[in-house]
């Protein structure tokens, strides 16, 4: 194995299902894979692990039989109307049944006190099942930057849920103007897993454009401008890496999953070191 494990994020190859991604993850050399058992968007394909039994099985049985690990399953959205154990409850159960460490969690809520009281409701949820919930800012959503989760993550946890995360995501570093100074003062146990992928350019003036790339249009690390190599000299030495890379035009070009998986990882690694 690596220095650093890596994981393969299911919004690198969404076009698969749940066992499809554990079978790619495992033929590309990866150590971990990221699973969605829930979508992110309407618009994306829906591969229902929460209600479909023998979806679930199967997905399970390629677990096994690859030895390939669940990182993180995603996305978990904190909104003004959730419920979070009514809501979360059978996402958590799938979670723990699939062996996954990490949730991705997203912060949908203006309103900063209630966002706080679902994240610790949250972890209390998911602890009993070794899972840490990660805070995730994205410039469109109501935590747009690192600072920002920084502090709804350090108030969690100072309320005793030491099993709530900050997820770094190089993209969204980037395009939030967040700061690697401020990034070196996050204690490394927040940070169980990093995602990790290249940017396009500039920042764009658009957010619509900015989210665009997000779901659509990164690069491979090292084909990029996002200052890589100094967010890996920051993070923990051994922490996963989640190679989130969605590259809509390769997939349209007729490059296959397997093949985008392993460029991704192949870049990836050169960029570390590894």
């Amino acid at each position: 194995m690596s220095r650093h494990p890596y994981s393969l994020a299911a919004l690198t190859v969404l076009e698969l299902s749940p066992p499809e991604m554990v079978e790619t993850a495992a033929r590309a050399g990866y150590d971990l894979v990221g699973l969605r058992p829930i979508p992110a968007t309407p618009e994306e394909p829906t591969f229902p692990l929460l209600t479909d039994a023998g979806l679930l099985r199967d997905t399970r049985r390629r677990i096994q039989d690859t030895g390939i690990k669940v990182a993180d399953i995603e996305i978990l959205r904190l909104k003004p109307e959730t419920r979070v154990r009514d809501d979360f409850a059978r996402f958590v159960e799938v979670g723990a049944e699939l062996g996954a460490s990490d949730i991705l969690v997203a912060g949908n809520d203006d309103d900063p006190a209630r966002l706080i009281d679902n994240f610790a409701a949250l972890c209390e949820l998911a602890k009993p099942h070794g899972l840490h919930p990660h805070l995730e800012f994205m410039p469109w959503t109501a935590v747009k930057n690192l600072n920002q989760a920084r502090h709804i993550v350090g108030t969690v946890r100072e309320a005793g849920h030491d099993n709530a995360c900050l997820l770094v995501d190089a993209f969204h570093l980037d395009r939030s103007r967040s700061q690697l100074e401020d990034l070196a003062k996050v204690p490394a146990d927040w940070m169980r897993y990093v995602q990790l992928c290249d940017v396009p350019g500039p920042i764009p003036s658009s957010m619509d454009e900015i989210l665009r790339e997000a779901r659509g249009e990164r690069r491979f690390p090292g084909d990029g401008q996002a200052d890589l190599k100094g967010l890996l000299s920051i993070i923990p030495p051994d922490v996963p890496l989640s190679l989130e890379i969605p590259t809509e035009a390769l997939r349209r070009q007729g490059v296959s999953a397997l093949e985008r998986a392993s460029l991704a990882l192949e870049k990836a690694r050169a960029l570390a070191g590894d």
